[in-house]
């Protein structure tokens, strides 16, 4: 594939843990912990990447161990990183989670305090290079300004992941201060979607995401699979089985299956069904990105 995906966002390390019983609040809890390279917009770069894109990451690293060893790990995985930048005074992206002993999420932190330097005077010096991709994909660890930036000078199709309830509605705000509102695709779970739309389900929130000028919205429902919307029709799709390992990285497949569902042709709604392969790959795996995910997805 000749594909050329941009990834706009946070690059982390990851620590993951996984209880071995029932959760104890304040108490030490056996378990296993694990580390490794997550951050939204790196997992989607990784993914792509392992399914035959050719992908550039735009992203901050900090001057410290982390940063060398994000560095270094996206070098060997074949993610060009010349436009992205090291800042030796910031400290790089940590992102620690708990999940309990059937591998679902009780709590995380996250610290992505880089990525605030991709303004829109970073984004704009590299406004070239990004108009020659062909897909342009984001996440809200960066500022609304970047977003609305992004919005409003790219030429070529941008897809962005709500990473979570309170950096969504980066989005949001976004759309509704640009002047010509238009974004490809929008991701986001159900606590996200709601949240931001401030709606009681998700069929009403997909249409106010409609409204405000989303193309293409995929509201993941977890255990329920997902819900897919655009201007002509909606479908709801159940998840496809699987055991599940670890949720962590499983939307970040998801959206990347969807890239690369509309890198090959493949008509919406049936790239979420893309999605729903990859992130069931995800979901199978104690890593944020399964390296089998070509094999499993194709």
């Amino acid at each position: 594939m000749d594909t050329l995906i941009s990834v706009i966002g946070g690059a982390n390390i990851d620590l993951s843990a996984t209880l071995s019983d029932a959760f104890i609040a304040a108490d030490s809890n056996p378990g296993h912990i694990a580390i490794g390279y997550g951050g939204v917009a790196r997992n989607v770069a990784h993914n792509l990447s392992l399914l035959g894109a050719r992908v550039q990451l735009l992203t901050i690293f900090g001057g410290d161990l982390f940063g060398g060893l994000l560095t270094d790990y996206c070098k060997q995985l074949g993610i060009d990183l010349h436009l992205s930048e090291k800042i030796s005074a910031e400290r790089s992206g940590v992102y620690l989670c708990i999940n309990n002993h059937g591998g679902e999420m009780i709590a995380a932190v996250a610290d992505t305090e880089a990525v605030r330097l991709i303004t829109p005077e970073w984004l704009s010096k590299r406004a070239g290079e990004l108009n020659q991709s062909d897909y342009l994909v984001a996440d809200t660890n960066i500022t609304e300004d970047a977003i609305r930036w992004l919005m409003e000078n790219s030429t070529v199709p941008l897809l962005i992941d709500g990473v979570s309830s309170t950096k969504a509605h980066r989005v949001v705000n976004a759309l509704r201060k640009c002047k010509l509102p238009y974004l490809h695709s929008l991701k986001l779970n159900l606590k996200e979607a709601l949240a931001v739309t401030q709606t009681a389900t998700y069929g009403e929130a997909a249409q106010r995401l409609l409204d405000l000028g989303v193309a293409h919205v995929y509201i993941t429902l977890g255990s329920e699979g997902v819900y897919c919307r655009n201007a002509a029709e909606e479908w709801l799709f159940p998840a496809l089985p699987g055991e599940v390992v670890n949720t962590t990285g499983a939307g970040d497949a998801f959206l990347s299956g969807v890239v690369i569902a509309h890198a090959r042709g493949i008509a919406f709604p049936q790239t979420a069904q893309y999605g729903l392969m990859a992130a069931r790959a995800t979901l199978m795996s104690e890593k944020a990105v399964n390296p089998d995910i070509a094999n499993i997805l194709l």
